[in-house]
C-alpha cells in the first residue's frame, strides 16, 4: 500500500500568519493529501525572523479543514507545562473532530529557545522530563481533565529521534509512531523499521512511520523501507510558491 500523504511546514516568515496556514492547508486537503503538520518553536536560528504559535496555527487549520490529520512534529515537552498541553491537545482534538496527531521530542539546543529562556538544555534530564510529560498527558487525557480528547483511548503519540540515535526508538516503541529526524537514505529508515519490529514483539500493526523529504523527492523507495507516511517538507525557510506548488502537483 502507498504510504498516505502530507505537507509539514514551518510557520516561518512567509507562513507566520495562520490565515495563510490555514489556506494552504484547506488546499492541500481540497487535493486529497491526508495530513498537514507544523513545526513547533518559541524561537529559531537566522535567518528565521518570525516564529507563529503552532497552536493557534493548528486551530486556525482545523477550522478551515475536515478530514485531514493535523498536528505538532514535534513538541519538546521539557520546555512545556504538560497540563496546559494536555489542555490545548484535547480542546484542539475536539476542535477537529478527532483529527489530532500529538508529535513529540526532545528538541534541540541549537536554536536559541531553550537556555536563554531557562529551559533544561542537557539531553538526558531533558529525556526524562520527556518521559515523565507522556506519562501525565496520557493520565490527563484519560480522564483527569474534561473535556476528553475525541480520540479514544488518547489522540496517537508520534516520538521523533534522531538518526543515528537508538535511544529514541524504544521510547517510540511504547507509543503510536516513529518520525526520524534528518535521515537521507531509505536504508536507515529499513534499519530502524526492523529494530522497531523485534521491540514491539515482532510486529509493529498500525504503528506508523514518517518519512520526509523535499518536493520533488520520490516516496517509493522510503515505502519499500517500510514508511507509512510520506510528508512533503519545505526547511527552514519555506516559501508560500513552493509550498502551493508542490500542494496542487498532489
Amino acid at each position: 500500500m502507498s504510504a498516505r500523504r502530507g505537507i509539514f511546514v514551518a510557520p516561518f516568515d512567509e507562513l507566520s500568519d495562520p490565515r495563510l496556514i490555514a489556506e494552504l492547508a484547506a488546499a492541500a486537503e481540497a487535493r486529497g493529501f491526508d495530513g498537514f503538520f507544523v513545526w513547533d518553536h518559541v524561537n529559531y536560528r537566522p535567518p528565521t525572523r518570525a516564529v507563529a504559535d503552532p497552536w493557534v496555527a493548528l486551530s486556525a487549520i482545523a477550522c478551515a479543514t475536515e478530514r485531514i490529520r493535523i498536528g505538532p512534529l514535534v513538541t519538546p515537552l521539557s520546555r512545556r507545562r504538560v497540563q496546559k498541553v494536555a489542555r490545548e491537545t484535547a480542546t484542539l482534538d475536539l476542535l477537529s473532530g478527532g483529527r489530532l496527531v500529538m508529535g513529540v521530542g526532545l528538541g534541540s539546543e541549537h536554536n536559541g529557545e531553550l537556555e536563554p529562556f531557562g529551559e533544561v538544555s542537557d539531553p538526558r534530564e531533558r529525556a526524562k522530563l520527556l518521559d515523565a510529560g507522556l506519562k501525565r498527558l496520557s493520565s490527563y487525557w484519560g480522564g483527569e481533565f474534561e473535556p476528553l480528547p475525541v480520540q479514544r483511548p488518547r489522540p496517537p503519540v508520534w516520538v521523533a529521534g534522531r538518526w543515528p540515535s537508538r535511544r529514541p526508538l524504544q521510547r517510540a516503541a511504547r507509543w503510536d509512531g516513529f518520525f526520524p529526524i534528518e535521515m537521507d537514505d531509505p536504508e536507515q529508515l529499513a534499519e530502524l523499521v526492523r529494530e522497531l519490529r523485534e521491540l514491539r514483539g515482532g510486529s509493529l500493526g498500525s504503528f506508523e512511520i514518517v518519512a520526509e523529504g523535499r518536493p520533488g523527492t520520490d516516496p517509493a523507495p522510503w515505502e519499500a523501507a517500510g514508511a507509512t507516511w510520506w510528508l512533503t517538507s519545505f526547511g527552514q525557510t519555506p516559501r508560500e510558491v513552493e509550498v502551493r506548488a508542490a500542494i496542487e502537483a498532489g
